[in-house]
Parts: structure tokens; C-alpha cells; sequence
């Protein structure tokens, strides 16, 4: 006798709805249809990515906000006439 098994990983989600504006879903449909993902699973991996994401350990963690300024710009301002 030979069979395939095939590990099915269930993740328990539950429905939610969410109100976005005409242009956002547009935007959303057409990301999804060029990626060939479904919008769902854009979403989920947006909140994944901005909510969820995990903390960063070690020297990294030290700061993580957004740049302000190049790594030029840096110079320029501390640089010795």
C-alpha cells in the first residue's frame, strides 16, 4: 500500500472587516493582482510586518526610528571647517 501524507498546518482566523477608502482598495486589488496574492493575505502580511514585527535584539536595537538624514548629510553637518 503506498499513500502520500501531506502535514496540513490549520491556523485558527477569524473574520474582521475593515473600511478603506475607494483609491486605498483600488490600490490593494491591484498590488494583489500583479503579486498574485489574494488581498487577504496582503493585508495580513502588512499587520505582519508593521504591527507585528518582532523586536530586534543586540547592537541593532540600540535605535530603531526612521532616518533623518543621509549618511552625507551626516558629514556634512559634522564636518570641521
Amino acid at each position: 500500500m503506498t499513500y502520500v501524507t501531506n502535514p496540513v498546518k490549520v491556523t485558527y482566523m477569524e473574520k474582521t472587516q475593515v473600511y478603506l477608502r475607494k483609491e486605498e482598495l483600488d490600490a490593494l486589488r491591484e498590488a494583489a493582482a500583479r503579486s498574485g496574492r489574494s488581498v487577504a493575505e496582503l493585508v495580513r502580511d502588512a499587520i505582519r510586518k508593521a504591527v507585528l514585527k518582532p523586536q530586534t535584539a543586540g547592537p541593532v536595537a540600540i535605535w530603531d526610528g526612521e532616518p533623518r538624514r543621509t549618511s552625507m548629510e551626516h558629514d556634512s553637518v559634522h564636518d570641521q571647517p
